[in-house]
């Protein structure tokens, strides 16, 4: 078995990281990253001691129903989960961050933070497959509206209109702790 002082610098990096329960969701939100956060989180439950989980997110968004994976095995953590918004959080990243303990969601005062209603590139054009488009994408508005109840305490007509209006919503760190989406503005 290696010794610590023989894996190379970033394996050095990974190991103290994952001794300490912290993980990095970076780039896009797609089923890879998304899944590697998932094997985090379960192998930290395996283990029982109290800790918190801390999540550092950095992301533009990508994937709303990896996003909804990802927060439901949050949700389901025995351990609070820390999320740390740090460059930007949009989209379905932006929900992520979101869904992090109470008390637990902090935001760099530099980072970047956008909430908007759900979008699909579908190109169909047959009646049909617009009624369905249509529906599938109310399922999704819905499924956005219950995480950010659950994690703002915001009803859905505030949610609606602050959050999920027509056009993309781009908040300060300031705004997000007016409206409960994070926690604490860490600064040096």
């Amino acid at each position: 078995m290696k010794k610590f002082d023989e894996f190379n610098a970033d394996d050095r990096i990974s190991i103290k990281l994952l001794e300490n329960s912290v993980h990095f969701l970076t780039g896009e939100i797609a089923e890879e990253n998304i899944n590697d956060c998932i094997k985090w989180i379960v192998y930290e439950n395996l283990i029982s001691k109290e800790k918190i989980l801390t999540l550092y997110i950095n992301s533009t968004g990508g994937d709303l129903h990896s996003a909804f994976a990802l927060i439901d095995i949050m949700n389901n953590s025995v351990h609070p989960i820390r999320t740390v918004a740090i460059g930007s959080a949009m989209s379905a990243a932006f929900l992520i961050f979101a869904s992090g303990t109470k008390g637990e969601r902090l935001v760099g005062e530099n980072t970047s933070l956008m909430c908007h209603q759900f979008s699909d590139s579908n190109d169909g054009t047959k009646y049909h497959d617009i009624e369905a488009t249509m529906k599938y994408h109310d399922l999704c508005n819905q499924k956005m509206i219950t995480v950010l109840e659950q994690a703002t305490g915001l009803n859905t007509n505030v949610i609606k209109k602050k959050l999920l209006p027509a056009s993309d919503v781009y908040l300060t760190s300031d705004e997000a702790l007016e409206l409960g989406i994070a926690d604490k503005i860490f600064v040096r």
